[in-house]
């Protein structure tokens, strides 16, 4: 064999007389300039597992359900075609459905009476209000669900706003104070992540530090975003 430069990326061994894996390895390789090889992700089977495209399943997805008060109630969202409010009852069975499906997680959004809102969204923060009840009945049919509950003020407030209004403008630290007491509320009952949707600044840390506080740091905090 001769001292001619080969590649051993482009130079199949069985065309090369009398070449031998050693051969090769000694052979000045042009291809050694290389940065980018993509070759490296597919040595093995466990490397190419885990590179490999991304596969999109039921067990991925995160079923949003709205809840209202009632019995025996399903109704329409305008803005939402083939989406529904539920009275409890009915959610319950929908989260069955749900499960069967093997979709493993729900978010929770409330269509809470006007008459229950105020200006600080106290309904917010009722052990017995409709969410904490909601919680507390879907992991009693269902415990291995996941529950996401919605942490804002909007669906609470009799200005329609996500924080406490005063003169026109929100106050965000007693906001705040209020968004905490809710994300306990509904980390006793039972929820495994609260996710905060407002734009209230410092509520993240804020309600984490409460979590911890009041023992519940097995509890999640999910951004929107996620």
């Amino acid at each position: 064999m001769t001292s001619t430069s080969v590649s051993p990326t482009s130079v199949p061994l069985q065309s090369i007389p009398n070449a031998t894996e050693t051969t090769l390895e000694a052979a000045p390789a042009d291809g050694a300039k290389l940065v980018h090889r993509p070759r490296r992700l597919r040595r093995s089977g466990a490397l190419r597992r885990m590179v490999k495209e991304t596969v999109l399943t039921a067990a991925d997805l995160i079923y949003p359900l709205f809840v209202m008060e009632g019995e025996g109630q399903k109704e329409a969202i305008p803005s939402m075609p083939n989406c529904f409010r539920y009275s409890l009852d009915l959610l319950l069975e929908e989260a069955k459905t749900v499960w069967k499906l093997g979709i493993g997680a729900i978010a929770l959004f409330p269509l809470v009476p006007e008459h229950q809102k105020d200006n600080a969204g106290t309904e917010s923060y009722n052990p017995d209000g409709l969410i904490p009840r909601a919680v507390r009945a879907l992991k009693q049919i269902l415990p291995e669900l996941l529950v996401i509950t919605d942490v804002a003020l909007d669906p609470y407030s009799s200005e329609g706003h996500d924080g406490i209004v005063q003169n026109g403008q929100i106050l965000n630290d007693e906001t705040v104070a209020v968004l905490v007491k809710q994300a306990v509320v509904q980390a006793e009952a039972g929820a495994d992540f609260v996710a905060p949707s407002d734009m209230m600044d410092g509520r993240v840390g804020a309600i984490r530090q409460a979590l911890d506080a009041e023992g519940r740091v097995n509890v999640g905090i999910l951004a929107y975003s996620a």
